[in-house]
């Protein structure tokens, strides 16, 4: 018994040093800002230093990192709150601090089913005023699901926005009358850009810019202007893809993934005319956000992808050289739970929402910065 006790007690104490060591070797440290969210989404930076934070049940907050406090903002667009469905990104205009104006996207119930929506408003102080709605995607449905909603300002100062697939309407994301598994480009005012693709077929909705997504929650640019996406597969097969405007990305028409009952979606891995993804992820990792780093705080980091995940629950850091992804580095573990999105704020630091709701399992604010600071 005092031997198994004495090699317990080793254990505990290389462990601990193991433990030590390794705390000490990371460059980075996870600071809890706030614990209390309701279903997080989206996070955006205000100008003052303030985050933008909206939460799937359909409100949208302002956190004080100074004060550490959470302000509700008022007269919020109503939003359809199910399942998938509710309040997801919020997006500042690249000129915001001339013209105030925010962008929101959200799930709404019509006549003719439910659908995405986009409105934008100007925010002065707690409060959206001036709402317009710019947007309503031609992608009605009863499910509450695969709404893509993720928003994109490109140097132009035109706004992408991701339309999933509907779940039940996958067909759909080939046809190009309909906005089931597209993504969009308009102007800032909801117009259409007079250089959108010209796609052969007549019906074709002048506002696609892409098409043949599933769910594409990911939305980002590199220094450089290039467009990444990333989209949910079925059971496996979840993509990251570079977006060019006017081309074909396969779904369902081709599939690193199968369904969820193990039935085959697609034969077909690879077809002529349909793009294929830089990085694919069988088993999938449940992809929810992605940033770019451009920050000096962090510099082995400089110019990698964060993507963040949903299962298990982790951050992705991707190296890519030349449109290939060269390294794939899983991060942040410790924090033990679903993330939903991540962003570069402009200080240099690294911000992580967590998945959650409730008071044992609220969604957090997690600053990452360097742990030599």
């Amino acid at each position: 018994m005092k031997k198994i006790i004495k090699y317990l007690l080793i254990f505990i104490i290389l462990f601990s040093l193991s433990y030590s060591v390794n705390a000490k070797d990371k460059i980075y440290k996870l600071e809890t800002l706030y614990d209390g969210l309701d279903m997080p989404w989206d996070i955006d930076f205000l100008p003052n230093g303030d985050f933008l934070v909206s939460e799937l049940t359909g409100k949208l907050k302002i956190y004080n990192p100074s004060l550490k406090t959470l302000t509700n903002v008022s007269n919020v667009p109503s939003v359809l709150a199910r399942s998938q469905g509710g309040l997801s990104d919020v997006e500042l205009h690249p000129n915001f601090e001339l013209n105030n104006l925010i962008y929101l996207s959200y799930s709404v119930k019509t006549r003719e089913g439910n659908t995405l929506q986009v409105s934008r408003a100007k925010l002065h102080e707690n409060t959206l005023i001036d709402i317009e709605i710019i947007h309503t995607a031609q992608a009605f449905r009863k499910t509450s699901a695969h709404y893509g909603a993720r928003l994109l300002f490109l140097n132009d100062n035109t706004l992408l926005i991701s339309s999933g697939d509907g779940f039940n309407h996958r067909e759909k994301a080939q046809e190009l009358d309909n906005h089931f598994g597209k993504i969009l480009r308009i102007n800032d005012d909801g117009s259409i850009p007079n250089d959108n693709p010209i796609f052969k077929k007549d019906n074709a909705l002048k506002d696609i810019f892409t098409y043949g997504h599933r769910n594409q929650q990911g939305l980002t640019k590199d220094i450089n202007g290039i467009i990444y996406s990333h989209e949910h597969g079925p059971k496996g097969g979840d993509e990251l893809n570079i977006i060019y405007p006017g081309l074909n990305y396969g779904w369902p028409a081709i599939t690193y993934g199968i369904d969820y009952n193990g039935s085959i979606i697609s034969p077909f891995r690879k077809k002529e005319g349909m793009e294929q993804p830089i990085k694919y992820w069988t088993p999938s990792i449940a992809l929810s956000d992605m940033t770019f780093y451009y920050n000096d705080l962090f510099p082995e980091w400089y110019g990698n992808l964060f993507i963040s995940a949903l299962s298990p629950g982790d951050v992705r850091r991707l190296a890519i050289k030349d449109n290939i992804v060269v390294s794939e580095e899983i991060m942040f573990k410790e924090i033990g739970t679903r993330i939903r999105s991540i962003k570069s704020s402009k200080d240099g630091n690294l911000i992580i929402l967590t998945d959650g709701r409730g008071k044992k399992n609220s969604g957090k604010i997690i600053k990452v910065s360097p742990n030599n600071l």
